[in-house]
């Protein structure tokens, strides 16, 4: 987990991330960015529409993580163990990460 400070996420610093790894407890999203649509949200709830899933984040201090998807330079988001969960922590963290896939409807 990451130190006061520093973000709970991982980020292309030299430019533009291909695609978004969610690492949940029991299964790995690979999204690629040609599908993000867009973000939303507020300080303790993120949503990222990507074409065929919605990823939605819940944690603190989660402004920046905006800001990261944006520019769509977020590498890895990681689901948190249990116990990380309930750590005291300053700065941004994730207590909840959740990945649902986009009901298609197609036209009759």
């Amino acid at each position: 987990m990451a130190s006061a400070g520093e973000k709970p996420w991982e980020v292309d610093r030299a430019g533009r991330a291909q695609g978004l790894q969610v690492i949940l407890l029991k299964r790995v999203y690979v999204l690629p960015w040609s599908q993000f649509l867009y973000a939303e949200g507020t300080g303790e709830e993120v949503r990222a529409v990507f074409s065929t899933h919605d990823v939605l984040v819940k944690g603190s201090a989660l402004d920046s993580l905006l800001a990261d998807f944006a520019a769509q330079r977020i590498m890895v988001l990681k689901e948190p163990v249990r116990m990380e969960k309930f750590r005291s922590m300053e700065g941004p963290y994730i207590s909840g990460l959740q990945v649902c896939r986009v009901e298609m409807n197609g036209a009759g």
